[in-house]
């Protein structure tokens, strides 16, 4: 057969990357190593605590500010936390950095190239997974997605810090910003 193959509840069938639909979104579940091991459901990567990998990016403006934004009261996940990462699960055969791209056209509207910066092995306050932390500089108008965004500013590396610190900022996000900080 060829292309990936899903496992989990069902029989191993070819299924080209990408697919969703009744399946649910389908991301490549990974070993410690982030090597591929399956094509798994996200639904079933988090509930059975499987890794699998999750594209954030980090965005700049021309005067070095970071965005930062709240979630909606109402989202799926961390609703009302704050955020400085934009993101989500890389989908089967996406690579970390098209996944960012996606996910910053999905969420802001821009299109850019985001840098890949470093990945680590997050723990996840939902589940555990490969966080691929990318950044890219955005100089033109942004349009957040209201279902993703309900509010952003564009924050100093020091104003950002104080509200890294606020109970309400989405603790797998906290940890990527101290690795990020301590790398200078």
């Amino acid at each position: 057969m060829d292309g990936p193959q899903l496992t989990g509840d069902h029989p191993r069938l070819s299924v080209p990357s990408g697919t969703m639909g009744h399946m649910g979104e389908l991301v490549e579940r990974v070993d410690e190593h982030d090597e591929v091991v399956s094509v798994v459901r996200r639904s079933d990567a988090i509930s059975r605590r499987w890794l699998h990998r999750i594209a954030t990016v980090v965005c700049r403006d021309a005067a070095g500010r970071f965005l930062v934004h709240r979630r909606p009261h109402d989202a799926e996940r961390f609703p009302g936390g704050f955020n400085w990462m934009l993101g989500g699960a890389a989908e089967a055969g996406e690579s970390y950095e098209e996944a960012a791209a996606r996910e910053l056209a999905e969420e802001l509207g821009v299109r850019a190239r985001p840098e890949f910066v470093f990945k680590f092995r997050c723990a996840g306050v939902i589940s555990p997974y490969w966080l691929g932390l990318h950044e890219a500089v955005v100089t033109v108008p942004i349009r957040p997605d209201p279902e993703e965004i309900a509010w952003h500013d564009w924050l100093t590396e020091p104003e950002l810090g104080e509200l890294v610190r606020h109970e309400a900022f989405v603790p797998d996000a906290r940890e990527a910003f101290e690795r990020y900080h301590a790398l200078g």
